[in-house]
């Protein structure tokens, strides 16, 4: 977080300067092709969580090249463990200068690098998985779910934008308020979401029904982080993730499939926001619970075709 991204006690996420997209056509300029393009990742990112559980779902592994930074950041921003095989980059931040020499935002994953024009494609997060999902379905193999289907779109981009504004940001807007008013307006919406979502989904497997889709992958990595990380260290402690039934069942139910339980590393969340967050954390010190049992059968198969 800089301080730009404050404005009257109230975080402002910064907006994403890179907006290239990937078409399958090619009419972009940056065709869908396999082997063309690196995600860049965090395992303790919520928004680079998402990419990576589309990715794994749509068996797009071997088209889509990967590259992970360590968890904990510092004023450098993002850091490869190594330096980046294929790019080199020791830190983002140089991938991002790169591309735009006078950029002086967050270096934020995800991203997505271009190897042939040797600059980043895009950092538009909500759009990355999207993109996956419409643009390299001539690489989905046989059988891949269809997690953006044409007819439920409307209906998922009505509450991908609710569950966004109020739930994925909207504990980052609870967590970094420094006046009273903010945090109170952003934890109370939401709850209130929590609570609209705990309803929908005592009678539905999943948000949409019976099927996987764009809207669940976007809810999961912030119900993953929610009781180890949101609950304290962003003072999101109304109620905790296990206090609601189906929000509990169901975000189990989604952990025990493993394109999500491959892609979520419970200790790199928490270092990652307990190490590098001294504004909320100055001691650095990371807790060791909760503990909590995701392998704990779910129940939701009884809820398939409602």
């Amino acid at each position: 977080m800089i301080t730009r991204e404050m404005a009257e006690g109230r975080f402002v996420r910064q907006p994403n300067r890179f907006t290239d997209t990937i078409t399958a056509d090619g009419s972009s300029g940056y065709p869908a092709e396999s082997g063309r393009y690196r995600l860049f990742v965090s395992y303790a990112c919520p928004w680079a969580h998402r990419t990576l559980i589309v990715r794994a779902l749509l068996g797009l592994d071997e088209v889509i090249g990967l590259g992970v930074v360590d968890p904990i950041r510092d004023e450098r921003g993002w850091r490869f463990p190594d330096r980046d095989p294929v790019t080199g980059a020791a830190f983002l931040s140089e991938l991002y200068l790169a591309t735009d020499g006078s950029y002086e935002g967050r270096y934020t994953v995800p991203c997505i690098w271009d190897t042939v024009t040797g600059r980043l494609v895009t950092n538009d997060f909500p759009a990355i998985t999207t993109m996956f999902e419409t643009q390299f379905t001539d690489y989905h193999p046989t059988g891949a779910p269809d997690l953006y289907p044409v007819e439920l779109r409307p209906d998922i981009d009505e509450l991908n934008e609710l569950v966004y504004a109020t739930v994925n940001n909207g504990v980052y807007r609870a967590g970094f308020a420094t006046e009273q008013q903010a945090y109170d307006e952003a934890v109370d919406a939401l709850f209130a979401t929590l609570d609209r979502l705990e309803e929908r989904l005592s009678a539905h497997r999943y948000l949409f029904g019976d099927r996987i889709t764009e809207a669940d992958i976007r809810l999961y990595p912030t119900l993953a982080r929610f009781d180890a990380v949101y609950h304290g260290h962003f003072k999101c402690n109304l109620r905790r993730l296990i206090d609601y039934p189906s929000l509990w069942a169901y975000a189990r139910d989604l952990y025990q499939q493993l394109a999500f339980r491959d892609t979520t590393d419970f200790d790199q969340i928490k270092r990652h926001y307990y190490v590098t967050q001294k504004n909320i954390n100055p001691s650095g010190v990371v807790p060791k619970g909760p503990v909590a049992d995701w392998t704990e059968p779910h129940g939701r198969t009884a809820l398939s075709g409602s």
